[in-house]
């Protein structure tokens, strides 16, 4: 697993068949992106094959879930095993009705950018994508992702992914300046990122960088790349701009 300093560091784990696979080495990629990889295969949502856009549902948690619940994928989730309500995020300073468009923002920055469609369901036995709180709190947040053990044109296809934040931290909505308090949306591009199959690329230069950062409010071209490998491009936009984290749904 990744080194990185509490104020300034994303994690990621990956899941298959009840074996944890570490995460590739920090080492910056030469292309910007890196793709997640188990043994060797891609892992991504829709068909196995490389390129081919997908559909993908998510949830927020409205109940809490321990790694001892019967669902298979949640037993072998190494950082959100135990997944408090998304609810639990939400205060004073962050409704849950922020949390929402703000969760809704950060997956529409994802379709922009690549042949994606992303839809809320209410339950979660129908969500592809669980997003909750960390109910164990440690660090910042996390994303696990659950694939299948079968593998065809050198993919997986992803079965599950779960996002989980940290309660206990303070969250902001907007870049200030100030990095010892992360972005709501930043921090959710990043974690979705992982869900959809990409990794860290290395610890900065892109959204997908482990290290957090506001020098930039766009996805970069190494995040452009990688995502477009794996899905292609959006629906009738064959641009390789760079796509504004800022910009609302």
């Amino acid at each position: 697993m990744r080194k990185a300093t509490r104020a300034h560091g994303f994690m990621l784990a990956l899941i298959t068949a009840g074996c944890l696979a570490i995460p590739a080495s920090a080492q910056a990629a030469e292309d910007g992106y890196r793709l997640l990889e188990r043994d060797g295969y891609n892992v991504k949502w829709g068909e196995r094959r490389l390129g081919i856009g997908a559909r993908i549902s998510y949830a927020f948690a409205r109940e809490t879930l321990h790694m001892d619940d019967r669902r298979a994928w949640l037993a072998d989730a190494r950082n959100c095993g135990h997944l408090a309500p998304a609810d639990a995020l939400a205060g004073e300073h962050l409704p849950m009705e922020t949390l929402a468009r703000e969760t809704a923002s950060a997956f529409r920055v994802w379709e922009r950018a690549a042949n994606l469609s992303f839809h809320e369901v209410s339950d979660i036995r129908d969500a592809d994508i669980v997003i909750g709180a960390q109910g164990e709190p440690r660090r910042r947040a996390f994303a696990n992702v659950a694939y299948t053990a079968d593998a065809d044109d050198g993919v997986h296809a992803i079965e599950q992914a779960l996002v989980c934040l940290n309660p206990e931290e303070v969250w902001k909505v907007g870049f200030d300046g100030n990095e010892s308090v992360y972005d709501l949306r930043y921090t959710l591009i990043h974690e979705i990122g992982h869900a959809i199959g990409l990794d860290h690329p290395g610890p900065s230069g892109q959204v997908m960088g482990f290290r957090y950062t506001e020098a930039f409010h766009d996805l970069q071209s190494g995040d452009l790349r990688g995502v477009q490998r794996l899905y292609g491009h959006a629906e009738g936009n064959r641009d390789d701009r760079l796509v504004d984290l800022a910009d609302g749904v």
